[in-house]
């Protein structure tokens, strides 16, 4: 299945192409006046190979469209940044993953997230992060410094009490019933939740589990202000900044965030789902 950065490398080529038929070259001519092999023009304009900056200026000057070219580089760095590979930022474990995160989140004011199945990391006790972060370990294969990774999470939830802030939160409701770590993990974080509801800085959503389908499925994904979209698989971190791709998300949140419930309602479904936890008939017989 093609990715976002593969989708905007085929329409740079596309873009490439109409350049090059406008200033009624063919593709064996920019290939002979580059001293570049003919296929590399092909792969370019087919979105098969991504165009160095230096390719663009020589592209637009034999082309004649050097007024094109800064708007083109542009586009070119926005697929470098839009697939990050996990290997590359995890190399050395996911506490330095934390640390960069915390960095590009310190420039932000408004912070919209939508988690469907795990709690957030803004929100997350410190064993359920460290039961969270122990999973992509494993699952990476990567070095584990989980416990760091757990510690520099929780350092990063210090801006939710900011008051320059705000942050809009969707969880869907199987987060609330997904067991990260077991009930002495999953308890402690449905309480934290609880306590979120009291924040004046955060609104918190829950997307019930019967909630009429309006959205198209999709990870979760952050929106930061208005100017990145950020969302993981499993071998990728993958950044959006083209405005079009950012309202697409925008809409997504807005139909969720109406499909949501907050305060009084929230609680409630909060409420019900420490009631499912293991062990809490036992609890509240004994209090």
């Amino acid at each position: 299945m093609p990715t976002t950065a593969d989708q905007a490398r085929v329409a740079l080529g596309v873009r490439l192409r109409d350049i090059r038929r406008d200033a009624g070259l063919s593709g064996t001519r920019l290939a002979a006046l580059n001293d570049w092999l003919p296929s590399k023009v092909s792969k370019i304009e087919h979105g098969k190979q991504t165009p160095s900056e230096a390719d663009l200026d020589a592209w637009c000057r034999h082309c004649d469209a050097l007024a094109e070219l800064p708007d083109l580089i542009a586009a070119v760095r926005a697929i470098e940044t839009q697939f990050a590979e996990w290997r590359r930022i995890l190399r050395s474990g996911v506490k330095r993953r934390q640390q960069a995160s915390a960095a590009v989140y310190d420039q932000a004011r408004l912070f919209r997230i939508y988690e469907p199945a795990v709690v957030p990391g803004l929100l997350q006790t410190w064993e359920y992060a460290l039961a969270v972060l122990s999973v992509m370990v494993d699952f990476l294969q990567i070095p584990d410094d989980a416990e760091d990774g757990a510690r520099a999470r929780l350092q990063r939830q210090t801006i939710l009490s900011q008051r320059d802030r705000r942050f809009h939160i969707l969880i869907g409701e199987p987060a609330l019933r997904t067991n990260v770590g077991g009930t002495e993990v999953m308890r402690p974080q449905i309480e934290r939740l609880l306590a979120t509801l009291d924040m004046p800085q955060v609104r918190l959503g829950i997307v019930p589990l019967d909630a009429p389908y309006r959205v198209p499925l999709h990870n979760g994904f952050w929106i930061l202000d208005s100017k990145l979209v950020q969302f993981d698989t499993y071998t990728a971190e993958v950044s959006l900044t083209r405005p079009d791709e950012i309202a697409i998300f925008a809409r997504a949140f807005e139909r969720l965030a109406a499909l949501a419930v907050y305060g009084t309602e929230a609680r409630h479904v909060i409420n019900s789902s420490l009631t499912l936890l293991p062990g809490h008939e036992q609890i509240r017989a004994s209090s």
